[in-house]
């Protein structure tokens, strides 16, 4: 019989992981299916999207769920539009959270309708029974998936072929998450960009514009000001956040693992500048990117931090919302947390739009 003598790491209503290795997750989000987002539902009628989920690798249980704008599909000229696709990853510091929460689901559809967009929301292995680097090459693995969606877009015939794609500009991609996603999509961005960009041709037709990071969850050894701080209103604290890290890390690993910390020793923006050609950790080039950090969140220094250390390397667009804290966006149902998603989402549109 297990006895709560045998957690060895816990994080109160949301993970609690035992010495022989069982790991509890309660319910404290609800999954709904995207059957939901059904026309015949009045909430999803006026978000104006439809959804589907996609198995992405069966073998390892990596899906997808797709959210498509309906005004795409309402007219035989709409029908002929090719829109930007946006790769989503949750947040939940790598160990807890689903494509199919409920609060993804709200925020995502309206983010569909909202930038007339399609995304794809991937559902990646969680650790600490998967620690990184699981996450990186599921997100790998889906950008892979796509590219075959690509190729075959105009084979209606293969068993493989999703309907959505002939509406996906394949050419307009967009990396995005919030949190651990937005780590997620920021460590793929500079997969894609570095080594002489040779993960990116591997993907090609796939042309990837733009990286949109919300309050990406970064960590260190050293304490930036804003962790001592603890806001008050961030949902993210920092005993959470050093025990999320020791469960996704490595074994022997610390907080200044370049996956962690991307200012650390050896991450690609500290590295210098190298002669060897050969060498792994350039940057060959580097997208846009859009950073969105929350003023009341105890990541706010890292991300500004971070703001900094990409300017050096690339076009960085930055927006800082006043009064919220972590992943206001999707947990908070604030008057002030709506105010600052509808502009957030403001802010997204408006980035994509210009690549």
């Amino acid at each position: 019989m297990i006895s709560n003598n045998d957690v060895i790491e816990e994080i109160e209503g949301l993970i609690r992981v035992y010495k022989d290795g069982k790991v509890e997750r309660p319910e404290i989000v609800p999954c709904v299916a995207a059957s939901l987002a059904d026309p015949d539902d009045d909430e999803q009628l006026e978000e104006g999207v439809t959804s589907r989920d996609v198995f992405i690798d069966k073998s390892t249980n990596v899906w997808a769920r797709f959210y498509v704008p309906k005004t795409i599909t309402t007219s035989q000229a709409a029908q002929k539009l090719k829109i930007p696709l946006l790769v989503y990853f949750h947040g939940g510091g790598f160990c807890v959270g689903s494509a199919a929460w409920s609060c993804y689901h709200e925020f995502l559809s309206k983010l569909s309708a909202k930038l007339s967009c399609l995304i794809m929301s991937v559902n990646y292995r969680l650790a600490p029974e998967n620690p990184l680097p699981a996450a990186y090459e599921d997100g790998f693995k889906a950008l892979t998936w796509l590219k075959r969606q690509a190729i075959m877009k105009n084979d209606n015939v293969s068993k493989y072929y999703c309907p959505w794609s002939k509406h996906c500009d394949f050419s307009r991609i967009f990396l995005v998450g919030d949190s651990a996603g937005g780590n997620i999509a920021y460590n793929l961005a500079t997969r894609l960009t570095s080594n002489s960009g040779l993960d990116a041709k591997r993907l090609e037709p796939l042309t990837f514009k733009g990286t949109v990071l919300v309050q990406p969850f970064f960590g260190g050894e050293p304490r930036t000001d804003s962790e001592k701080c603890s806001p008050r209103r961030s949902a993210l604290s920092l005993a959470a956040s050093d025990t999320y890290w020791r469960l996704a890390l490595p074994a022997g690993a610390n907080r200044d693992h370049p996956w962690c910390n991307p200012l650390a020793k050896g991450s690609v923006l500290i590295e210098p500048e190298s002669n060897n050609n050969l060498s792994t950790n350039k940057l060959t080039r580097v997208w846009p990117i859009m950073v969105c950090v929350s003023e009341m969140d105890i990541l706010r220094d890292r991300n500004l931090e971070f703001c900094g250390a990409l300017e050096k390397k690339t076009k960085v667009e930055y927006m800082v919302y006043g009064g919220v804290g972590h992943a206001f966006q999707i947990l908070s149902k604030s008057q002030l947390s709506q105010i600052r998603t509808h502009e957030m989402m403001a802010h997204i549109k408006d980035f994509i739009t210009r690549y």
